[in-house]
């Protein structure tokens, strides 16, 4: 983390992390990771009804992770801020080995 940070950064960081910590914007930021993706075709990838996914977008967007494109009638999305894999890859594998490392000891004889 940056040294010396004001507090003013540290509200923005930790409202970065209240976005990411629902779980249902993680699924859409993964199925994203995909590519260019409409509102109907992430509904049905995560599994949710289309104003609940495009509840979940609009935070997206509005925190900058999310680009929107309208052609015709239908809405697409992307990826605006990569940087957020990075950040997923690194929970992600920290809580991988973390898990690995309880195992070990569940396991022992």
């Amino acid at each position: 983390m940056a040294k010396n940070l004001t507090d003013e950064a540290f509200e923005i960081i930790a409202l970065r992390f209240k976005i990411l910590s629902e779980p249902l914007r993680l699924k859409i930021i993964h199925s994203l990771q995909e590519g260019e993706k409409s509102v109907n075709q992430l509904r049905k990838e995560v599994k949710t009804s289309q104003p609940n996914v495009s509840k979940h977008l609009r935070i997206l967007q509005d925190a900058g992770l999310v680009h929107r494109r309208q052609q015709g009638n239908v809405v697409y999305y992307s990826i605006a801020d990569e940087s957020v894999f990075d950040l997923c890859e690194t929970v992600c594998n920290s809580l991988e080995k973390r898990f690995k490392n309880q195992a070990k000891i569940f396991a022992s004889p």
